[in-house]
């Protein structure tokens, strides 16, 4: 499997699978709202851009949001925020993951870890 941070997708792939104008992600990009790789003159989106421009549609469609208000939401708050993501929704997003709000499972040093760590400082 391809992981989601992985660029494939050309601009006419991704405007396929969004259902949108390829202009319409140009308009995402020259906004700031998206950084699709780019090398030379070809830009390349990965799952991760398909998901946050499927987040951003939402927004502005469902909820209204202009792309200014949008940017400006994004300096003070988090997407889910804006959005008003269901936890579910947001257990698949990779910005919500990466975060850092998700409890992870907290893994304890053995004492010998510990010992040498302190051993470190001490010289």
């Amino acid at each position: 499997m391809i992981a989601d941070d992985k660029a494939i997708f050309t601009i006419g792939v991704a405007s396929k699978m969004l259902k949108v104008h390829p202009r319409t992600l140009r308009i995402y990009e020259s906004e700031g709202l998206i950084k699709p790789i780019r090398q030379g003159k070809w830009r390349y989106f990965t799952m991760d851009d398909i998901k946050w421009v499927e987040c951003l549609r939402g927004m502005i469609h469902e909820s209204g949001i202009s792309i200014a208000a949008i940017k400006k939401l994004l300096q003070y708050t988090p997407c889910w925020n804006i959005a008003d993501c269901p936890f579910e929704k947001r257990k698949q997003c990779t910005a919500f993951m990466a975060s850092g709000l998700v409890p992870r499972k907290i893994e304890l040093h053995r004492p010998e870890q510990v010992k040498k760590a302190d051993s470190d400082f001490a010289a």
